[in-house]
């Protein structure tokens, strides 16, 4: 087995950066093999032939598991570590390495377009689920790579985008996740986002990467960086990342040499990342290719989804629907299924049901399907009457709406929370001909429900993957209880969320105004009501509560179902601290358990405190401190529907405020001012201004201001591309990616072709500097051309 020792500076600078879109470098003659990437959040996709990333390719069959934002609502553990094994199994048998998930960002605003892979608002939640994903992946032998770190909240200008956020906020909403995966799962890998974090790119953010992941977690992995996002390959590796993906040719790894022979970068950085590239290299592969029961995995998928669905709304129990309810079934996503998002995650599923074909044999009477609505495009009255005359004819209209493909995407973010209008169109006529609407809703993200009173009920089935057809009906039917409960808080309106009308941010800046207060911690502490709170979800039984006891491990108390049928609860413990001295929440989760009783069935729970339950961080001291004093502890079965209270007296230390919680408080539910930035939290916000010439961090998508003619045609055929895509209701990732791509990515994307001094030359020449642009990049391609070949004989030559 070869030593990082034996590894020349030139081999070790070699391992930090991939051999092509999918591969990390080998080398052969020391006997490192390269490790295979694949996308992986919710289902393995490794591309057939040559990779591309941006999804030009087919991948093979697998799986398509419900999404992470869909998984969330079952809040099972146990669960999500079946679904994580389950894709280790998958990505071993299509001899995958490293699977690039799960994404566990928070979702800052509903409007966030990659909000469908992520799990919730909140950190606990999102960790403890992501954490069980790595634990099952990794149990198979597969290096899980948990996503993306850190603070990557939209999607417009996501590769050049500065987040700038307070430390605070930062550490105990936007990192909190990431930590208990870290510290619970120990997972291999770890991938960096796009965007800058304070002023810095997050692939060569010392501070989070040295400082808080290795530093105070105690990371030891891989860090790899999104495919693109990389921008300095000698600051990343002296920050603490490893890997920069895809495939940036030798031009890096000359970089990295010469900083190391010029005393820019110490060799015992290099060392060290090269060491850990090393070590996955070589821990990969050692578990043999398992055969996949894709029955098996299908019935899970189907399971995951059942367990996930959130029955929102059921008037006069209308649900289940009894043996021989005669249905008319309404909607074309009832005959072609929204069962997952749109971008790098896209699965090619092993098998995938339909409503319609999932109704047969279910004991309900099909009298009649009915198209009703056209996916991405506007009312069809003709549908529209079809669908009038088989809901009157009809005891239950089953009605599939949600969101099309369009309209939630990897590359663009949501321009409003609205199902289309062709579907709410269709809902008012047909609950004019029949009340007894049931409606089946598809969505990754938050959607506007104010239509809720034209139904009688609302099964709400996120993305639910290939088998999520079939998971429906068994719940509309009762051969399965709905146990599922929100992650994510649905507002009265969009105007009620705490970032509307600064999200996205439009330019090099996006600052979190809004500070602790994001989902139901915002909701509660502005004092806004909201369509469904975050953890609701309702059952065909009841819940009691009853015996709170506290000690100072735990909560313990009693659920009884007191209900008629089998079902299962989950109980949510929440904190909150009266008379805090720093500003806080109303209240924030803190614990949870699922409990599957039968009718009658008591059961004691037990929710220890761990190190999360009373800490908070205190950005004066850099560290994490626990507060003197009371705490409330709430325990119920959603965020407003709380059963149970108790108190405790906690030890720790007395505060002194330097700033005055109320005054914060009320600064960040408005949405804190620059100076107010400066002020309370010490920040300075930069200025977001553009300059006249364009930069090599600058997107694609600023060529509109190119002083070069024939940049900004460039910029009008991506516009054209985009608006055309978008009007077949087809998003098309290749276009966002490039619209959303800094110049800087030609270079980390082109295999090698485009060096970073040709990548200066291109910038010169849309900057109508054309003699100097094009005398750059003809140079820097021969120069490039010549050191590529000088290095790869270098690394094939026996020493």
């Amino acid at each position: 087995m070869p030593m990082i020792e034996t590894l020349t500076t030139l081999e070790k600078a070699a391992l930090l950066s991939g051999k092509n879109v999918w591969e990390s470098r080998d080398l052969p003659r020391h006997g490192v093999p390269s490790f295979f990437m694949a996308d992986g959040p919710h289902g393995v996709r490794k591309q057939v032939g040559s990779g591309d990333h941006l999804g030009l390719n087919a991948s093979e069959p697998a799986t398509c598991f419900p999404t992470s934002a869909t998984v969330a609502c079952s809040w099972d553990v146990e669960l999500a570590d079946a679904v994580g094994h389950a894709l280790g199994r998958e990505a071993r048998a299509l001899d995958v390495d490293v699977l690039l998930g799960p994404g566990l960002n928070l979702k800052r605003s509903p409007l966030g377009g990659r909000n469908f892979e992520y799990f919730s608002e909140d950190p606990y939640l999102s960790g403890k689920l992501a954490a069980a994903y790595v634990r099952g992946i990794q149990a198979e032998g597969v290096a899980a790579t948990p996503k993306h770190y850190a603070a990557n909240s939209q999607e417009l200008r996501r590769m050049s985008s500065d987040s700038v956020v307070d430390e605070r906020t930062l550490r105990e909403l936007y990192l909190t996740a990431f930590e208990i995966v870290v510290r619970e799962a120990a997972p291999r890998a770890l991938m960096s986002s796009y965007n800058r974090v304070n002023g810095t790119y997050a692939h060569e953010n010392h501070h989070l990467l040295t400082e808080i992941l290795r530093g105070e977690w105690g990371f030891d992995g891989v860090v790899v960086s999104d495919w693109g996002g990389s921008n300095d390959p000698v600051a990343a590796i002296a920050a603490g990342a490893n890997l920069e993906m895809p495939a940036p040719g030798l031009d890096s790894v000359r970089q990295l040499v010469e900083a190391v022979r010029d005393g820019r970068l110490d060799e015992a950085d290099l060392t060290a990342r090269a060491a850990e590239v090393l070590r996955l290299a070589l821990d990969g592969r050692r578990t043999p290719r398992p055969e996949i029961d894709r029955d098996a995995h299908h019935d899970l998928a189907r399971r995951a989804a059942e367990e996930s669905m959130v029955l929102l709304r059921n008037e006069d129990g209308i649900l289940p629907l009894a043996p021989g309810t005669r249905v008319a079934l309404i909607g074309d996503m009832a005959d072609t299924p929204r069962y997952q998002g749109a971008g790098s995650s896209a699965v090619n599923p092993t098998r995938l049901s339909s409503p319609r074909e999932a109704l047969a044999g279910s004991g309900l009477q099909l009298t009649a399907f009915a198209q009703g609505y056209r996916r991405h495009s506007p009312v069809d009255h003709d549908l529209e009457r079809d669908a009038v005359a088989a809901a009157a004819d009809a005891d239950v209209a089953l009605l599939y709406l949600g969101l099309d493909e369009i309209s939630e995407s990897e590359g663009v973010d949501r321009r409003h929370i609205d199902l289309p209008d062709a579907q709410l169109s269709l809902l008012r006529a047909v609950a004019a001909a029949n009340p007894n609407v049931v409606v089946v809703l598809s969505a990754g993200s938050v959607v506007d429900t104010g239509w809720v009173d034209q139904t009688h009920a609302v099964l709400h089935g996120y993305l639910s993957g290939q088998a999520g057809a079939e998971a429906a009906v068994r719940l509309l039917t009762g051969d399965a209880t709905p146990s599922g409960k929100l992650a994510e808080t649905y507002p009265l309106a969009l105007t009620d969320t705490p970032t509307f009308g600064r999200f996205p941010a439009e330019g090099r800046t996006s600052v979190y105004r809004e500070g602790l207060f994001v989902g139901y911690r915002h909701a509660e502490a502005a004092g806004r009501p909201v369509r469904y709170p975050f953890g609701h979800g309702l059952s065909y039984t009841t819940f009691s509560y009853s015996d709170l006891a506290l000690t100072d491990d735990s909560a313990e108390f009693t659920v009884t179902n007191t209900g008629s049928v089998p079902g299962a609860e989950v109980a949510q413990l929440y904190v909150a601290t009266p008379d805090s001295a720093v500003v806080r929440p109303e209240k924030e989760l803190k614990g949870f358990a699922k409990i599957s009783l039968a009718p009658g069935e008591s059961q004691r729970v037990t929710i220890a405190f761990d190190r999360y339950t009373w800490r908070h961080f205190d950005p004066t001291t850099g560290a994490w401190m626990t507060e003197e004093g009371p705490r409330r502890v709430l325990i119920g079965a959603s965020s407003t529907d709380l059963r149970l209270s108790g108190e405790l007296h906690v030890s720790g230390v007395t505060l002194t405020p330097s700033v005055s919680p109320a005054t914060l408080r009320t600064a960040m539910l408005r949405g804190l001012t620059d100076d107010e930035f400066n002020d309370l939290l010490g920040i300075t916000v930069p200025r977001d201004v553009v300059t006249g010439d364009l930069r090599r961090n600058d997107p694609l998508g600023d060529l509109s201001r190119a002083r070069s003619p024939l940049a900004r045609f460039a910029h009008w055929v991506l516009i054209t591309l985009r608006r055309r895509s978008e009007a077949k209701g087809e998003p098309d990732l290749n276009i966002q990616f490039l619209y959303n791509m800094p110049f800087r990515a030609l270079g980390k994307m082109t295999g090698g072709m485009v060096s970073d001094e040709m990548v200066d030359g291109i910038v010169d020449l849309a900057n109508g500097h054309h003699l100097r642009g094009l005398r750059t990049v003809i140079a820097g391609f021969f120069r490039n051309r010549r050191t590529a070949r000088d290095l790869t004989r270098q690394l094939t030559e026996a020493r």
